[in-house]
């Protein structure tokens, strides 16, 4: 497994990390013994960034990992967790709070659930718009000074947050979506970060599964967040699957799955982009770790690109009431 430096000023990481948030139920029930067994193959695999949020499951995928880690040194893992999200008993949610007094109790919170003394990288999971993005990060910082906190981090915010951000401490990376189908960073965030040194963890590099090729619509049932994604939905799936198709023509050329190519594409945009997989299983995490044998030339990255060209998937990445909220759509 190769590691490259996220960033500038972050810690060194592995070429894919591996996102947590689908073992503790986004996309449906999910096995708890075979989440922990591909936690494990994971870290034996050589992934060492573990990405997690305290609002999946209420803080459950935060004990979920804190048992999954066990048996482990504490530096076999860099843990990434997002805070900020609000939930109700019934799983609903509630906006935002990035007060740096709601910073330091979230804060705390975590490193009781993960059983840890620290947070590798720690990050607001969305902007509050009631707080300054300066004050959130400036108590961030004071938790990196008491050595609670390690680096921080963001997540889907615009250009102008990730430079007022960067002014107050150093950022390691932006988690952000970023697919063959999603490639909206390209325009003004990505070139505003790699002006800054700052590192971008792709999460959604299989769009939830939609151009992972093994997707169908009867794999989607309750408790399920894409049952009400737009491009889940009737008149842009079918459309969608259609560029999938397009794509596992290229990917049989290549002797490769249709994963593999897709992750191997975002992989391909550039060292400073690592891909994090939302594997839940051994299988298809073995599936994603293929994507490293993989090297796309450029008569690869064109076909792939004439595949699924920019711009061709229908239907928006989140629904129009969250979108309005997300500053990265701004």
């Amino acid at each position: 497994m190769q590691r490259y430096r996220l960033g500038n000023t972050g810690p060194e990481v592995s070429a894919i990390g591996l996102g947590c948030m689908g073992m503790s139920g986004m996309y449906g029930p999910a096995d708890r013994a075979e989440s922990i067994a591909t936690i494990h193959a994971a870290l034996d695999a050589g992934i060492n960034l573990l990405d997690t949020g305290d609002f999946y499951g209420m803080g459950h995928n935060e004990m979920l990992i804190s048992e999954a880690l066990k048996g482990h040194k504490r530096e076999d893992a860099l843990v990434s967790v997002k805070f900020g999200a609000l939930r109700d008993p019934k799983g609903g949610w509630g906006g935002y709070d990035c007060r740096p007094v709601a910073v330091k109790n979230f804060l705390t919170y975590t490193l009781q659930r993960l059983g840890v003394d620290y947070i590798d990288i720690y990050r607001p999971a969305r902007l509050d718009p009631a707080v300054p993005v300066e004050d959130t990060i400036g108590a961030i910082a004071d938790m990196v000074t008491a050595g609670y906190v390690r680096h921080i981090g963001l997540s889907e915010v615009g250009a102008d947050t990730i430079r007022r951000a960067a002014a107050v401490h150093p950022i390691s990376d932006l988690q952000i979506e970023y697919s063959l189908i999603s490639r909206g960073i390209e325009d003004t965030i990505l070139p505003v970060c790699r002006e800054l040194g700052i590192g971008v963890t792709a999460y959604g590099v299989l769009s939830r599964g939609l151009i992972s090729g093994h997707w169908q619509r009867a794999s989607t049932g309750a408790g399920d967040f894409r049952t009400m994604s737009p491009r889940f939905q009737q008149g842009n799936v079918e459309k969608n699957l259609e560029l999938v198709e397009a794509l596992r023509q290229v990917a049989d050329a290549k002797g490769a799955t249709v994963a593999q190519i897709a992750i191997a594409w975002v992989a391909a945009q550039g060292k400073d982009i690592v891909p994090v997989i939302g594997a839940r299983r051994r299988d298809r995490l073995a599936e994603a770790l293929g994507a490293q044998n993989l090297t796309l030339s450029a008569q690869d990255l064109a076909a792939i690109e004439g595949a699924v060209p920019k711009n061709a998937a229908a239907g928006a990445r989140y629904a129009e009431t969250q979108l309005a909220h997300m500053d990265s759509e701004r």
